[in-house]
């Protein structure tokens, strides 16, 4: 059975359509692989910490079901050398061309940067319950979380204006990808401590000129379970 729009047979042919009509721009969402701090749950803002060796295994399950995927465009990185090596892993399995945005960097956490939310909450309570109930609350010696979003929005805008139609792989990290994923939402900045994304983990928005935009996933860590050999069990990669 087919449906008609309102006031209309089932048989009669729709005078308009449904939702968008422009092609979408596609941003994939790639969280960088593996740090020593993502392990331990530290916070890591702008400190360039590496990744392990399971990070760079990571960065390569990601390439290879990007590349398998096709229709890359464009890689665009944050500077940061995590999110760097994983975008330069995409970019040379995908043959796509690499771009550098210094606006997807993650938040300047100051003080905090590399400590644990225990060790946080220990020696700084007060700030650290005053930065968990806003987005305009600045670390000590660091950026707000609503200074970051203002960055990563920039960047997301400039992607959509200059590469409209096209795919697009983001690299970088949680707060930039979270806040393009509350776009996507028109969810509020609350919605950032409400989310959890995996190191390398793959979220995908579509972004339309005429429309609003669609999130199609969040967090797929898919490329990260190996597939088993015979009489072997199934492998999953850390996702810390």
């Amino acid at each position: 059975m087919t449906c008609g729009l309102a006031g209309e047979p089932p048989s009669a042919a729709p005078t308009r359509g449904w939702g968008p009509q422009s092609a979408a721009t596609t941003t994939l969402l790639l969280r960088h692989g593996q740090t020593a701090l993502s392990l331990e749950r530290r916070f890591a803002g702008r400190g360039d910490v590496p990744l392990t060796d399971v990070g760079r295994q990571q960065a390569a399950a990601a390439s290879a079901r990007l590349a398998s995927r096709g229709g890359i465009d464009l890689v665009v990185t944050s500077p940061l050398s995590r999110a760097r090596r994983t975008a330069e892993a995409v970019a040379d399995a995908t043959g796509a061309p690499l771009s550098v945005d210094d606006d997807l960097a993650e938040t300047d956490f100051g003080d905090w940067e590399g400590r644990t939310f225990a060790e946080v909450r220990k020696q700084w309570p007060e700030e650290m319950n005053a930065w968990m109930a806003s987005a305009d609350v600045t670390p000590p010696g660091g950026e707000s979380l609503s200074a970051a979003a203002r960055r990563a929005l920039a960047a997301l805008d400039r992607m959509l204006a200059e590469h409209s139609g096209q795919t697009i792989v983001v690299v970088s990290h949680v707060t930039p990808i979270k806040t393009i994923i509350c776009r996507a939402l028109l969810a509020p900045p609350a919605a950032l401590f409400r989310i959890h994304l995996d190191v390398a983990s793959l979220s995908e928005a579509d972004w339309f000129a005429d429309g609003p935009a669609l999130l199609r996933t969040m967090n797929d860590t898919a490329h990260l379970r190996q597939e088993p050999r015979h009489g072997v069990r199934r492998r999953t990669l850390k996702t810390r």
